[in-house]
């Protein structure tokens, strides 16, 4: 397998990189005005096709706005508000004084099935419209808290979203944690279900098909884009989801 890290980055690429990091660097702030791509081509010595589309890489992550005749702005993140946190389960797990490592072991790269009704969902508010429903990874693996199974995990990245998710390595690296850091969603759906798991699912988790478990599903999006969906599996007495509440009194 070939990852990232193995390989030179392209000048597209490396464009991107430099941009991103005075972004979330806060050297430049939401609002300011980028270089023109001219002057993008003079700095950098190259093709302005190659300009052109690290620019389009980051106006997909969101990361900038490209105004027509105006140039290109340092985008306004959109303020969001989710009941429920998305959790990085690494953080979660080691926050409690417990060893973490996760498990990858399967790995496909395949288009969105728009018959598969979680993944049409994912493309269903997608602003891109049919287009959207491109290629994606489809993943699937363990996590271990203290050497014991913690959660089952099926996730699927819309590539066209988070095209770098291609060449990460997620034989060790949790895919949600890794998102977190690489693809900052804006809109989030949790949906929460009590179900027993599947001959598969209960080998896997180490515990009896009998067993109450908590199945999780999740959608992200950013700024009408799909993410990823995944579907995480919790042995009944390993995990809950609280939310406190409060109430102004009139």
């Amino acid at each position: 397998m070939t990852f990232a890290s193995l390989r030179h980055p392209s000048l597209a690429g490396r464009i991107r990189a430099d941009i991103e990091g005075r972004i979330r660097s806060g050297e430049w702030s939401p609002g300011h005005r980028l270089p023109t791509e001219h002057a993008l081509v003079a700095e950098y010595g190259c093709a302005r096709m190659t300009v052109s589309k690290a620019m389009g890489g980051l106006a997909a992550a969101g990361l900038i706005e490209r105004r027509n005749k105006a140039g290109s702005f340092v985008a306004h993140p959109q303020v969001h508000a989710a009941v429920l946190e998305i959790p990085d389960l690494q953080a979660v797990i080691e926050a409690r004084g417990e060893t973490y490592a996760y498990q990858g072991f399967a790995r496909v790269t395949r288009r969105l099935d728009p018959a598969d009704p979680d993944e049409a969902e994912l493309v269903a508010q997608d602003e891109a419209g049919p287009d959207a429903a491109g290629e994606a990874l489809a993943l699937e693996g363990l996590h271990i808290a203290h050497g014991a199974p913690f959660a089952l995990e099926r996730r699927v990245i819309a590539l066209a979203a988070v095209p770098e998710a291609a060449c990460a390595d997620f034989s060790t690296t949790p895919p949600g944690s890794w998102l977190l850091r690489q693809a900052p969603w804006t809109i989030a759906e949790h949906r929460i279900s009590a179900v027993n798991p599947g001959p598969a699912e209960a080998r896997r988790l180490a515990i009896s098909r009998s067993s109450a478990c908590l199945e999780v599903k999740r959608w992200t999006w950013r700024q009408g884009q799909g993410i990823t969906f995944v579907v995480q599996l919790f042995p009944g007495g390993a995990y809950d989801l609280v939310a406190r509440f409060g109430a102004e009194r009139r």
